[in-house]
């Protein structure tokens, strides 16, 4: 698995430098929409939370599934973007009191940013962006020593920081490469009462193709 990641990150650099010394410097222009597809995986902090008064370390795996975002440019520099994705399943373990699988959850993380584009005119046109999330859980449910309970993670707001590049391949298509940190604290419930907090917090890396509009 990490010689394929790896091997899956020489690839993504060859083809940003690639793009890079093809293309021409097209600047995002006031008025446009840039439109992205691609992949997300979201990976959450290495401290999940605890449940049952700190009796129980919570435990959160990561997911990838397809994404979209789009920006609107106010400006040259200045754009509004929205992440949008397939709904992320999370499965959720604990150590401790209670050990293994305790559930899963499918969650949905729309999150409205705005974005600094600082270098319009080059062929590598880096940003960074301050937003807000907003995290739904659903379909969520317990398992393992917790089956026949009933399992709820709470909706989460938070905020979002965001840095990443549009690398130009010609006058309408670019390449996406994006890192989120998203802040996700959400209550866990079981059977209605409250039993502990899932800090989720996760880091999430986008690799898309873009249109510009």
């Amino acid at each position: 698995m990490t010689t394929q990641r790896a091997r899956a990150g020489l690839l993504l650099g060859a083809v940003l430098c690639a793009a890079a010394f093809a293309a021409p410097a097209l600047a995002h222009e006031q008025g446009d929409w840039l439109v992205r597809a691609g992949v997300s995986q979201v990976r959450p902090s290495s401290d999940n939370g605890t449940a049952l008064n700190g009796a129980v370390k919570l435990d959160v795996n990561n997911d990838v599934k397809p994404s979209i975002s789009g920006t609107y440019m106010f400006t040259r520099n200045i754009g509004l973007d929205v992440l949008a994705a397939v709904p992320f399943r999370h499965d959720v373990y604990g150590s401790g009191a209670v050990n293994g699988q305790i559930g899963s959850s499918k969650q949905l993380p729309p999150t409205v940013s705005l974005q600094w584009h600082f270098l319009p005119d080059q062929t590598f046109q880096p940003y960074v962006g301050l937003g807000v999330n907003y995290t739904r859980f659903f379909n969520t449910r317990a398992v393992g020593p917790l089956a026949g309970n009933k399992l709820e993670l709470t909706d989460s707001w938070g905020l979002a920081a965001q840095a990443g590049v549009d690398v130009k391949i010609n006058e309408r298509w670019f390449v996406n490469a994006s890192l989120r940190y998203i802040k996700i604290d959400s209550d866990v419930k079981l059977n209605g009462d409250k039993i502990g907090k899932a800090d989720i917090n996760p880091w999430v890396t986008t690799i898309a193709v873009g249109y510009r509009f």
